[in-house]
């Protein structure tokens, strides 16, 4: 033996071979791949009880059929909930407190029908769908023309195997539950496209008839405190909201679509940078109101570049000049921010003696721009 070889010990009850020269050795099972492991084959197949007795079988039919039935039920609670019940009905919920009784009604039953979908189909394959186990050898990617006949038989003897052909009731209530849990998402899509009318698009908390005709006064955001023209020096910005907002909020209505379409940015500048002469008169002594909502998708437009006078979008980096009425002069956004008309009372408070002229937010299909 020369001083290349190694000597490897036997060790009882297997066989040992030399890993490489440094004296590691390994199994000879491991040394020789993977292809001389016997196969370990498959447990005996057990049968289930729906497999032997057909009182169980036709016992597992009707749970899976209650189950779609109950999913069935879960969606037509849903539908009739969405037209019945009032937006503005509320109950108390214990640990969440106030809540909205359709948004609990619909979360709930759309929730069992989702759900009672899930488990008949579970049900149904550890009950009643074969559970023979097969094994099948790793083969080429590409199939002949028999392979792939061979195939679709498969598929349709799995099919058979479901029993959807030998038990009708099945095929009904599953194709029933199927069907009517669609009818709860295409509701809430065709019910939430949007108002019936435009023209709540065009009314804000900033009109004064929730104000008894009176102007409405502007309060910081969020501390909802009135502010006066001498709080506001040049360059200042204040993040706005009308002062109706707090009738909203001590409803519990609307409290977040109002404050989407009333929210409002307010500026100082100088008077003499101002070049479009109605937002001059619309302002008082350079101290303007615009829209914060952006008219390209609604962002929040509240970026403001003091020395340029521009109001930038950070969603879209749509520009408005506020020397040029917001007008657009960058980015996707089609028009200018509207203006809110803004005076001063006898207080010295900044008041909205009207709403806006226009529309605030995204244009939508009754505009022509």
């Amino acid at each position: 033996m020369n001083d290349n070889e190694t000597s490897v010990a036997p060790v009882e009850g297997r066989a040992v071979v030399p890993a490489s020269g440094d004296g590691q050795v390994l199994p000879a099972s491991l040394a020789t791949g993977p292809d001389t492991f016997e196969n370990p084959g498959l447990p005996p197949h057990i049968p289930r009880a729906s497999d032997v007795d057909p009182k169980a079988a036709k016992r597992a039919e009707r749970q899976i059929a209650t189950m779609f039935g109950i999913s069935m039920l879960g969606a037509l609670v849903f539908v009739v909930s969405y037209f019945a019940i009032r937006d503005e009905a509320t109950f108390f919920l214990p640990g969440v407190g106030k809540a909205s009784t359709q948004n609990v009604v619909l979360g709930l039953s759309l929730g069992v029908s989702v759900l009672f979908i899930g488990l008949g189909a579970v049900h149904w394959a550890k009950t009643l769908m074969s559970d023979v186990e097969i094994t099948e050898e790793r083969h080429v990617q590409a199939s002949s023309q028999e392979e792939r006949a061979e195939a679709v038989g498969v598929v349709s003897e799995g099919v058979d195997s479901t029993g959807l052909t030998r038990r009708p009731i099945l095929k009904y209530s599953l194709g029933g539950a199927l069907g009517l849990f669609a009818l709860p998402l295409g509701l809430q899509v065709v019910g939430s496209l949007g108002p019936t009318t435009v023209g709540e698009l065009k009314e804000t908390l900033w009109d004064p008839v929730n104000n008894g005709g009176q102007p409405i006064r502007l309060m910081r955001d969020p501390e909802m405190t009135p502010i006066k023209l001498s709080d506001v020096t040049n360059g200042s910005v204040f993040h706005v909201m009308p002062e109706t907002l707090q009738h909203s909020i001590d409803e519990g209505r609307h409290v977040l679509e109002g404050k989407a379409k009333a929210a409002v940015i307010l500026i100082r500048l100088d008077p003499n940078l101002i070049k479009v002469q109605k937002a001059r008169d619309w302002g008082v002594d350079g101290v303007v109101a615009y829209s914060k909502i952006c008219t390209h998708v609604g962002c929040a437009v509240g970026l403001y570049e003091q020395q340029t006078h521009h109001l930038l979008c950070p969603c879209h980096q749509s520009t408005f000049d506020l020397t040029e009425d917001c007008k657009v002069i960058f980015g996707p956004a089609k028009r200018a921010l509207p203006q809110l008309k803004i005076t001063v009372d006898d207080e010295g408070y900044l008041v909205a003696p009207d709403g806006f002229a226009e529309p605030v937010g995204p244009s939508f299909w009754e505009r022509k721009r």
